[in-house]
């Protein structure tokens, strides 16, 4: 279906990671709900002077409920007027209280510099640039697939998937006519439902049958990859164990932190998005999970909460104790296998070769 030579696909906002995994024999997607069009059009054009004639796809972010959804999406100014100055004020304390210096002003965002394309009105404009460019495959992270997407991919011979965090979301995005599902079990790294992935891959091949489903979720070498096939799924879908390769763009405070964590150092919150997504244990995720503090806002309130936060932590980490201390990302539990930089090429090979001796080893059980 997709042109690959093996059924990895590699999930990074990176566009070196894509690159690297597409010409290796994967299928590289580009996450770009951070994107502008404008971004979007520039990458895409930039991967594919990369790839040649492999194929690679487009990961968006259309959630089916948010604030706005009613509207297809609410205006940044008016979203700006629904943020509680409670939490406003909370947010700059907390800063404050760990020594983190604001931005320089030539670097301050705006009320609304957190507010990404992850509504019906803001990911229909990166929906056109992808359909305009050699785009492969494109998926829809939370949520049915819109018609929008699932119409217009169609009409351009675009394979359309949807990830799924349960059985019935599964069934409805069958409904919503993707091609391929995407079932991401509760290891992994962003959003992420509450079933694993062991129950969860048999559970939703069973209920879209024959519709090819993807396994994710703690996902990062060639045994799980084996298990995934031996659960019904056709394939994999791999996002954190490409956070610590050579080509990916993981802040360096970040990224050292990754090859140093155990699995048992992620946490599922609403910190980072105001919707529950797997990330690094911090002093973030630890103040927002306080009782005393503020609950997170709904998406997409929340980004734009901490949008001006977050760049702050991301700028000062590398000297700043108290940034060192907050500064996450998302990460899934396969964090604890991350404990080594090598080039993305290499990770797929390895993923290939220790899939082959898994495959043969239990053939040999069965030849016995």
């Amino acid at each position: 279906m997709l042109g690959i030579e093996f059924p990895i696909l590699a999930f990074s906002h990176c566009r070196d990671v894509v690159a690297a995994v597409s010409k290796a024999g994967g299928l590289g997607v580009l996450g770009a709900v951070a994107h502008s069009p404008e971004s979007l059009d520039m990458e895409l054009a930039w991967i594919e002077n990369e790839v040649g004639d492999k194929p690679y796809g487009v990961d968006l972010l259309v959630p089916a409920k948010y604030i706005g959804v009613e509207e297809g999406g609410l205006s940044g100014g008016k979203l700006v007027d629904m943020i509680p100055d409670a939490h406003r004020t909370f947010v700059n304390d907390l800063l404050e209280r760990y020594g983190v210096p604001p931005l320089p002003d030539d670097e301050k965002i705006s009320a609304t510099g957190g507010l990404l394309s992850w509504s019906h009105k803001g990911a229909q404009p990166l929906m056109d640039v992808a359909f305009a460019h050699k785009t492969r495959f494109i998926a829809n992270a939370l949520g049915p697939a819109p018609d929008y997407m699932v119409e217009h991919a169609h009409a351009n011979g675009v394979l359309v998937g949807g990830l799924v965090g349960k059985k019935q979301h599964a069934e409805r995005q069958k409904n919503a006519g993707v091609d391929i599902i995407v079932a991401q079990g509760y290891e992994a790294g962003g959003h992420t439902g509450e079933i694993s992935t062991m129950v969860l891959i048999p559970e939703v091949v069973d209920a879209v049958a024959p519709t090819p489903v993807l396994a994710a979720g703690g996902i990062g070498n060639g045994r799980q990859i084996a298990a995934s096939l031996a659960l019904g799924a056709q394939g994999v879908w791999c996002g954190s164990v490409w956070l610590t390769t050579e080509e990916a763009e993981t802040h360096p405070i970040v990224k050292e932190k990754f090859l140093a964590a155990t699995s048992s150092d992620t946490v599922r919150s609403r910190a980072s998005t105001g919707k529950p997504a797997r990330q690094l244990r911090t002093a973030w995720t630890d103040e927002w999970e306080d009782p005393a503090n503020p609950d997170p806002l709904p998406m997409p309130l929340h980004g734009m909460l901490i949008a001006d936060a977050q760049r702050r932590m991301q700028r000062s980490a590398a000297s700043n104790p108290g940034a060192q201390q907050l500064v996450n990302y998302f990460v899934g539990q396969i964090v604890g296998q991350m404990n080594q930089v090598k080039p993305a090429k290499q990770v797929v090979f390895e993923m290939v070769e220790e899939f082959i001796d898994a495959a043969e080893r239990v053939a040999g059980l069965l030849g016995e």
